[in-house]
């Protein structure tokens, strides 16, 4: 009797791999988390696609239909401190339920919407229940898989994020062609409905960590990224210059970036009640890993944006053709990512990450190049088939870097950091990406219109070139020229007008795409010398907490 309590010592305080899941394996898991995660992420590129059919439909121009985006990744975003904590509070299981049923909810509103405002605010409630599901999937894995397997669960939850997010374009280019936009949300119904039969049925009822709730924090966090982003995304608009009185754009960015500072700086200030406990990041790999998952998020909302308008409006692609220009990439990661998490359990993740961003700033660096007014499909069809492998090397062994050193009672909190620094990234992403593109049609497409006229004849070159001048830029997402000939004109020269004006449209998006796919290739350089910078460590099964801990002490 004397011997009973050692062997009870384990169940008393269970490994990660250790949770009761009454006889199933921690696999059964899977399905409800990775159908959840897979609409997620699937929506934050589906969009991109139907810019143009948007932009005709609901009378929007680049900078709203932007805005479609950049509502779902700042609602996303912002919240995902507040949700990783709810999960920790309340349990992984109703926290992840709640969400799916409230983004499948709104999918159906986003379908219903007849104007791009309505859109909008569906967008950015769908992003609430995006928050509310995605840091329960990171920290359900992390406590329900033993450390010594967690590399390929994490392998299989990398695939779907990789694959989802190169099929966006895939799916959206199907659907907008064959039933209609509305259909990129309608898609998320059955989906979720399936979702959440799996949720109910086989999600287990983890053990609660009692949390406080920093509202300072949520409050600081909220208004600074608003501010950044819509600084950013509006830029343009407001020609970088005055909104309202005293109200400049500098000054709305600046105070978001103040701001911003001010919410880390509080996160210090209260330690371990923080939304974001910065204890986290003394752990070198966790911290790198959060930079380059910012880096990742931030290309691959990037790049989509700029080039499927371009494969469209410059090339004249139907949304299908345009989105069959990434399906071998998506096919390619889909294979590579489960291996890829397989491989991280074998050898230091940090190899893998590295080799994945190096594919990725090439491929990207590839593409811009070969953006031209006149480019042939194939030449574009390979970089994207060579770009699937860049998104399966990094997404499954980056999570299990970032995911290493965190324990039962540190995963919601560590999830929640990972996710949110991710997301924010693809929020700057898609506000950074939007404000490029713009300012750089408003160069690119007077400079080739000058260019152009300067074949015409003399008694239509000025109106040519102020017709131009007038242009706004932001309005050539559905696909228009933006030039009509002045009336008058003997047919046969309105026609060369005609011609040279879509030919100065094409040539200068063509020239801005390029230019905008440079600025994800350098975040993507970023992300590779923050792959460079992580400690290889070898992959084991020891209690992760123990090395997390001498890793702080030796940080310190």
């Amino acid at each position: 009797m004397t011997h009973d309590p050692s062997p009870a010592r384990p169940t008393a305080a269970p490994a990660p791999g250790q949770v009761d899941l009454h006889g199933r394996s921690p696999w059964s898991v899977l399905p409800a988390l990775c159908l959840g995660f897979f609409m997620i992420m699937l929506d934050t590129t589906i969009v991109n696609i139907a810019v143009p059919t948007l932009g005709r439909e609901l009378d929007a121009s680049i900078t709203q239909v932007g805005w479609v985006n950049s509502a779902y990744l700042l609602s996303f975003a912002v919240l995902l401190l507040v949700t990783g904590r709810l999960g920790d509070r309340f349990g992984p299981r109703p926290v992840f339920i709640a969400g799916l049923v409230l983004f499948t909810v709104t999918s159906a509103v986003c379908g219903l919407a007849d104007s791009v405002a309505l859109l909008v605010a569906a967008r950015a409630v769908q992003g609430v229940g995006a928050a509310l599901m995605t840091p329960q999937t990171m920290s359900m894995i992390t406590r329900v898989f033993p450390p010594e397997r967690r590399g390929a669960a994490m392998g299989v939850w990398g695939a779907v994020a990789g694959v989802a997010t190169i099929t966006g374009p895939v799916l959206g280019g199907v659907l907008v062609e064959t039933v209609g936009w509305e259909y990129i949300f309608f898609i998320n119904i059955p989906v979720g409905v399936v979702a959440l039969w799996f949720a109910v049925r086989t999600l287990p009822s983890l053990p609660t960590h009692a949390r406080s709730f920093d509202v300072v924090g949520v409050l600081l966090s909220v208004v600074g990224m608003f501010l950044l982003v819509f600084g950013l995304q509006e830029g343009e608009s407001y020609d970088w210059g005055t909104i309202r009185g005293p109200v400049s754009v500098w000054l709305v960015i600046g105070a978001g970036v103040l701001v911003l500072a001010a919410f880390v700086w509080w996160q210090n200030r209260i330690g371990d009640r923080a939304l974001l406990p910065l204890r986290l990041f003394h752990v070198r790999n966790f911290s790198l890993a959060n930079v380059s998952g910012a880096a990742v998020t931030f290309s691959m909302t990037g790049i989509f944006f700029p080039f499927t308008i371009y494969l469209q409006l410059v090339l004249g692609l139907s949304p299908l053709r345009a989105a069959l220009v990434g399906a071998g990439g998506s096919l390619v990661s889909g294979v590579v990512a489960p291996l890829a998490g397989r491989l991280s359990d074998r050898v230091p993740a940090k190899w893998v990450v590295t080799a994945g961003f190096a594919t990725l700033a090439v491929v990207v660096a590839w593409l811009a190049a070969a953006v031209r007014p006149d480019a042939p499909v194939w030449t574009l069809v390979v970089p994207m088939t060579v770009f699937g492998i860049g998104t399966g090397l990094v997404f499954s062994p980056l999570a299990a870097a970032a995911t290493a050193g965190l324990d039962q009672r540190t995963a919601g909190a560590g999830a929640g950091a990972f996710n949110t620094t991710r997301q924010m990234g693809g929020v700057v992403g898609s506000a950074a990406v939007v404000a490029m593109l713009t300012s750089r049609l408003s160069v690119e497409i007077p400079a080739a219109a000058a260019d152009a006229a300067r074949d015409l004849p003399e008694a239509v070159r000025a109106p040519f070139l102020d017709g131009f001048a007038r242009l706004d830029p932001s309005a050539l997402s559905n696909g228009a020229a933006g030039f009509a000939p002045p009336d008058g004109v003997p047919a046969a020269l309105a026609e060369q007008v005609r011609v040279a004006a879509l030919d100065a449209v094409h040539t200068g998006f063509a020239a801005a795409t390029a230019q905008t796919l440079l600025l994800t290739a350098g975040a993507l350089v970023l992300g590779l010398v923050a792959a460079l910078g992580m400690h290889a460590v070898r992959p084991h099964a020891r209690p992760v907490t123990t090395d997390a801990a001498r890793e702080v002490s030796g940080a310190r």
